[in-house]
């Protein structure tokens, strides 16, 4: 069963638009990397998705995705700890799940949850075996920290999405890549690196909209009292 935040966590996995993207070769070397390390066929970094679970990475086996409610890996996104079945088949969890009874017939599963910035799970990095077996307190570290590669790797991919978003918006010279910034005062122009443009106007306001001007009219906020609002909202 999804956890309570699951509206949550399924906003959070659209905002970082991973789902059915291309093959990269960053992932596809930390499952290998993954595989090597604790001796499994199969290695997955697999994302969770609302009623299934796609894989943006894997290593020895076919499969780009499987429904979510025979994916060990929904149960593993439920806590921010390690997930390990060492032998599904004496787990009353799994032991008809078809992914047991069936190819590619699973009996030990090891799952780190990909936790990003807002605290939700995305989905998980796995290891998975035909056998039942355990893993090292090594091997599990070594684990912990591909995961903390793969989330790294998602953090990125999203801030240069989110940047490449904000330059669609801004008016950027086509050659160069600086931004127009014109004194709505004065009309005086400069060309900023967007760095630059970004700490100039941090604090920028356009007024208040017609919502909170109501708000404060009815509560009384003005002068110096509204002032200090909006210094505590800012801080």
């Amino acid at each position: 069963m999804p956890g309570k935040d699951e509206s949550k966590r399924l906003k959070s996995l659209q905002q970082y638009d991973i789902l059915d993207t291309a093959a990269e070769k960053v992932f596809d070397d930390l499952t290998r990397l993954a595989t090597a390390i604790c001796g499994t066929p199969i290695s997955l970094v697999s994302i969770v998705d609302e009623d299934r679970q796609w894989f943006k990475s894997r290593t020895g086996l076919d499969a780009e995705q499987t429904p979510r409610d025979q994916a060990f890996c929904a149960h593993a996104i439920k806590d921010n700890v390690p997930f390990i079945v060492e032998d599904a088949t004496k787990d009353e969890r799994f032991v008809d799940n078809p992914l047991v009874t069936g190819d590619p017939n699973i009996r030990f599963y090891a799952g780190m949850p990909l936790i990003v910035e807002d605290g939700s799970a995305l989905g998980t990095l796995c290891v998975i075996d035909r056998q039942p077996r355990t893993l090292t307190a090594e091997q599990i570290d070594s684990l912990e920290v591909l995961r903390d590669a793969v989330v790294s790797h998602l953090e990125l991919r999203k801030a240069l999405r989110d940047n490449q978003s904000m330059r669609r918006l801004l008016p950027l010279c086509a050659w160069c890549g600086n931004v127009k910034d014109e004194d709505p005062t004065s009309g005086e122009v400069k060309w900023l690196g967007l760095d630059e443009f970004v700490d100039e106007h941090s604090s920028i306001t356009h007024g208040i909209c017609p919502s909170c001007t109501r708000n404060m009219v009815e509560s009384g906020v003005g002068g110096g009292a509204a002032a200090a609002k909006r210094q505590n909202k800012k801080d």
